[in-house]
Order: C-alpha cells, then structure tokens, then sequence
C-alpha cells in the first residue's frame, strides 16, 4: 500500500485541527504541554511498543496530570504525532485526518492520566 500523501504543512493543520475541535472542558485543562509533529518516533519511543505493534502514531512525554503534585517543577509535556506512521497506516486523506485526531485524543488521554486500557481510541 503506497502511503498517503499529505505535505508536511497539511499534516500540522490537521493536528491543529484535532487540538481545535477539543471539547471545552478538556481544552481548558492543557497547561504547559506542547503538541508536535514529528517525521518519525525515535529508537527510545520504539521501546513503548507491544510485540505485536506494527507502527507508533504517537507518544506522550511527560507526567500525567494524575502523578502530580503542587511541589514539583516539570518541564512542559509534550506528545509527538508521528506523521510517517499514519501515513503508511491510512488509505487515504479522510482516513488520515480521522487516525491523526484519534491519535491527539489517544496521548491527551495519558496527559490526563489515561491507561491504553482505559480508552477507546
């Protein structure tokens, strides 16, 4: 299967579109984290896969909000949206923008303290 093709810039304003069409009472909670897009995950990002797992579409960096307390200093959280991945993952266009909006929702899940186990996307 050829991968989707979608520019660089495209693929960032889907996820800032993702980010946009947030639910208000979700959006009003991000503080201090950072939503990037990236080529492809890194050997270190690799590590989080399953045996099974074929492609990681992205990765949550950070403290969820769960395991923190008043008195810690953190640098900002980040999730990583690999675009490689989704892109060899998708059929086409639509199915590429659903995946990266599935994918945001997924990572800001564990931001806010979500297992895999405990989400649907």
């Amino acid at each position: 299967m050829m991968p989707v093709s979608v520019t660089e810039r495209e693929f960032e304003q889907f996820v800032e579109e993702a980010i946009e069409a947030l639910p208000q009472q979700f959006a009003k909670l991000l503080h201090n984290i950072a939503v990037v897009v990236e080529e492809e995950p890194s050997a270190d990002d690799l590590d989080v896969l399953d045996d099974g797992d074929d492609e990681l579409l992205g990765i949550y960096r950070g403290t969820p909000m769960t395991q923190r307390t008043h008195d810690m200093v953190l640098m900002p959280d980040q999730i990583a949206i690999f675009r490689g991945p989704i892109l060899r993952v998708t059929r086409n266009r639509r199915d590429a923008v659903r995946q990266i909006r599935e994918t945001v929702i997924h990572e800001l899940g564990h931001y806010f303290g979500l297992d895999d186990d405990d989400m649907v996307f």
